[in-house]
């Protein structure tokens, strides 16, 4: 029986995942704020998604845990439904969590129908301008904290909205009414009465949604930008650049030890030994953490099913988050990951994450690489650094509460700029102009739009570029044209020229599909009249889809009404397959005029010659 542990390399293990907990921890606490639902649950999803990836994922050193692109559509997932649920996260909390655990289910899903080996085909200028576009949001959007701005408590900027918070109230109230089948021109007075009902409490407390959501993303936060230039508070940008510049200073010295754990303790550090009036994170609960059972008894359908495809797009990218690293990993100890296995652990523990209140995640290449460094080489590597963080947890929370919200900030900006592809911004001189503007399509759209529907745009854009592509490249190859001594193959050479006038050679190099049956149907309009005899060479043609056999057929029975003889020469399994399917053999062309070789086509020519 196979054993499940190996304890042969524990020591290595112990350090290896003691070392990634120790990295992970202080982006673990600022993916967390990022997300907007605080650093606590950036810690859950650091402790579940890396102790479950590991036991039951396919990569034995991958270290997981939130990461920035997670992170980023994690960010629009709890964006979305807060501001539904009027501002309140608490009431949000179930459905958004809900969303979390349907996309680590069909992470399973995705691992258990086997779609692991298909991620590498997602096209690298997609990839490029997604991970651009994360850099981007995040960089931008931890401006407004790294200099102490927070458009909820800019009492001037939040008035500007309160008469539209007012009228988004009234209109609530009218909803309810309707909900309880009151009508308002008859029973004006309840109407009233209800308005009359509306605290100044409520306006405010609308109008800081109302203000969050207009500065929030890379759009808001350019927007008020101006605003909080004018509103810095220089201790929280002090605490920021300090934390940067750590982070960056402390590489050049060494990099056996995280620089941003150190740039988290000396900077919180100063904080909390000057006892400087700066802005805490929120606090971390103390104890173990408690699923949030109201996941699956108070969540309605129509609250998550706008969310569905969201989920599926967490899923996706956490796959091809995680399964990147495991390649990562693979270059780094000779080794070989199980896709399919590996979706099925992240999605195992993005599920049990989402229970517990955590943020998803997925394979963390910066963790998994300080993993292998340090003397990982099992799965007890990940499992050790999710323990590591959950003792943390509950021996350290209180004083973790009162890390400073600004270097939190300043990590992230450092994030943000890390994890841009620059290889593919260097390479955009070089790239086909194609390839160019689907890069720019999806990192213009995701910074500014919506991730979700930029990566389905940009995905979109790139096939049809890429079926184009192949009909050219399918049509360039293949020989439009009556017989050509120059253009000939080898076995033509020798054709008569007698026959010249009469045969017409088509030959077909290359799969006959959509995007290149436009080309095929040119072949009646480059046929000459003299020709009676029409060979199509197919021992190339290795495959042939619906929009091309119906190509096929059409040209054919053109060719058919004409009189002309039309001989197929070496017909693959497939194509050949398809075509009797519809009866193109034997009721267009008879098994008489389909030949293994030109040889045996060429004497047939020879012996029906008019």
């Amino acid at each position: 029986m196979k054993k499940i542990f190996d304890f042969k390399h524990f020591k290595g293990d112990m350090f290896g995942g003691i070392t990634a907990g120790i990295v992970a921890l202080p982006l673990a606490l600022a993916f967390g704020v990022s997300s907007g639902l605080g650093p606590s649950a950036g810690l859950y999803g650091a402790i579940f998604v890396s102790f479950f990836a590991a036991l039951f994922g396919g990569t034995n050193t991958q270290i997981s845990g939130p990461t920035a692109p997670m992170t980023a559509v994690s960010m629009v997932v709890i964006a979305g439904i807060v501001a539904a649920f009027d501002g309140d996260v608490s009431k949000a909390l179930p459905a958004i969590l809900t969303v979390f655990l349907l996309a680590g289910l069909m992470q399973v899903g995705l691992g258990l129908i086997g779609l692991g080996k298909y991620i590498k085909y997602i096209p690298y200028p997609v990839v490029s301008g997604f991970m651009t576009a994360i850099g981007v949001i995040i960089l931008v959007t931890q401006i407004l904290p790294s200099v102490g701005y927070y458009p909820k408590e800019d009492i001037e900027f939040v008035n500007q909205f309160k008469p539209h918070a007012e009228e988004i109230i009234l209109d609530n109230i009218l909803k309810e009414e309707a909900g309880e089948g009151i009508l308002v021109l008859e029973d004006f007075e309840e109407t009233i009465k209800r308005a009359e009902g509306i605290t100044q409490a409520q306006i405010l407390k609308e109008s800081q949604t109302l203000a969050s959501k207009e500065a929030s993303g890379v759009i808001g936060s350019i927007k008020v930008l101006p605003r909080a230039l004018n509103n810095i508070n220089w201790l929280e940008l002090l605490l920021a650049l300090g934390t940067i510049l750590i982070i960056y200073g402390f590489k050049r010295i060494t990099t056996k030890v995280p620089s941003t754990l150190v740039a988290l303790l000396v900077m919180s550090g100063i904080a909390i030994g000057f006892k400087l009036n700066y802005r805490p994170i929120e606090e971390i609960p103390s104890g173990l953490p408690i699923p949030n059972l109201e996941i699956f008894t108070s969540i309605s359908l129509g609250n998550i099913t706008p969310y569905i495809f969201t989920a599926l797009t967490l899923a996706l990218l956490g796959a091809i988050d995680s399964l990147l690293t495991s390649v990562v990993a693979d270059n780094m100890t000779k080794t070989k990951h199980k896709p399919n296995k590996e979706l099925i652990g992240q999605g195992i523990g993005n599920s049990i994450a989402a229970v517990f209140g955590g943020i998803p995640g997925a394979g963390a290449t910066i963790r998994t690489v300080v993993n292998i460094n340090a003397g990982g080489k099992t799965r007890l590597s990940g499992m050790m650094a999710g323990v590591l963080l959950l003792f943390i947890l509950l021996a350290l929370g209180p004083v973790a509460s009162q890390i400073p919200a600004a270097v939190l900030a300043g990590i992230l900006i450092t994030v943000g700029i890390g994890v841009m592809d620059y290889k593919g911004l260097k390479a955009i001189p070089k790239m086909p102009r194609t390839e160019v503007i689907i890069m720019i399509i999806v990192l213009v759209l995701s910074s500014v739009w919506n991730l979700v529907y930029a990566v389905g745009i940009g995905l979109v854009i790139a096939s049809l570029m890429f079926m184009k592509k192949i009909g050219d490249l399918t049509a360039e190859r293949s020989s439009i044209e009556s017989f050509d001594r120059s253009k000939a193959w080898p076995d033509e050479v020798d054709l008569p020229k007698d026959l010249k006038e009469e045969v017409f050679i088509k030959h077909i190099r290359g799969p006959l599909f959509f995007g290149s049956t436009s080309y095929f149907q040119q072949l009646v309009k480059q046929i000459p009249e003299t020709t009676s005899t029409i060979i199509i060479r197919m021992g190339r043609m290795q495959y042939i889809d619906q929009s091309g056999l119906y190509a096929m057929e059409d040209v054919l029975v053109d060719l058919v009404n004409q009189d002309k003889k039309v001989l197929l020469v070496k017909i693959i399994e497939q194509p050949r397959y398809m075509m009797e399917s519809i009866d193109i053999i034997p009721d267009l062309i008879p098994e008489d005029q389909i030949f293994d070789n030109f040889k045996d086509c060429l004497v047939w020519v020879k012996e029906h010659k008019s």
